[in-house]
Order: structure tokens, then C-alpha cells, then sequence
């Protein structure tokens, strides 16, 4: 999206410390980013939403995919470059959001 970005992040150990997560990330990407345009990346502060145990996980990732044809930057998810995962390819996304179980959290 161009003015927003949206993050599926899980916290794999007890240490795990979202703030610490979000305030480096945007620290880094910023630094890289103003480097290379001369101007700022991020805004202030962030919102953030920690999902429910009865929020299914395929549902999240299913709105985040849409998200660019929800903005009508294009009519297809797959035509939106600018998704995907560190662990997963977009074809075993799209096949996890297609099965509607519980069984994949």
C-alpha cells in the first residue's frame, strides 16, 4: 500500500517483545529509506491489534492480502507485488487462506 503497511508478527518465544520489534524495524527501514530520498518513512506511533485465541490466523491474512483491491490498486492479489511472508511463498498463502479450518494456527 502506499501509505500504510500491514504486518502479521508472531512473537515465537517468551522473549519476544513487539515494542522493541516495531521501534527497530521502523528505526532501520526509516534510516534506509531517508537515506535514499532524502525525506522521513515513518509517522509517529503505530497502530497495532493483538489477535484473539478464536480469531482465525487465515482470516488476518486473507484481509492483508486483499488490501490492495479493497484500495483498487489492482482487480487481482496476485497482480500486488508488495506482499508475502519470511516463511511462507504466496502460493502456500494463498492455498493456507483458501482452507477455512482452525487447525492451521
Amino acid at each position: 500500500m502506499p501509505d500504510h503497511v500491514h504486518l502479521l508478527i508472531d512473537g515465537t518465544m517468551e522473549s519476544a517483545d513487539f515494542q522493541s520489534f516495531m521501534a527497530r524495524a521502523k528505526q532501520k527501514s526509516g534510516f534506509d529509506f531517508a537515506a535514499g530520498h532524502g525525506h522521513r518513512l515513518w509517522q509517529e506511533g503505530y497502530y497495532d491489534r493483538v489477535l484473539r485465541d478464536d480469531e482465525p490466523i487465515p482470516d488476518v491474512i486473507r484481509y492483508i492480502i486483499a488490501n490492495p483491491v479493497r484500495a483498487g490498486l489492482v482487480v487481482d492479489p496476485g497482480e500486488y507485488p508488495f506482499w508475502g511472508s519470511g516463511v511462507y511463498s504466496r502460493e502456500e498463502l494463498v492455498e493456507f487462506i483458501a482452507v477455512k479450518t482452525d487447525r492451521h494456527r
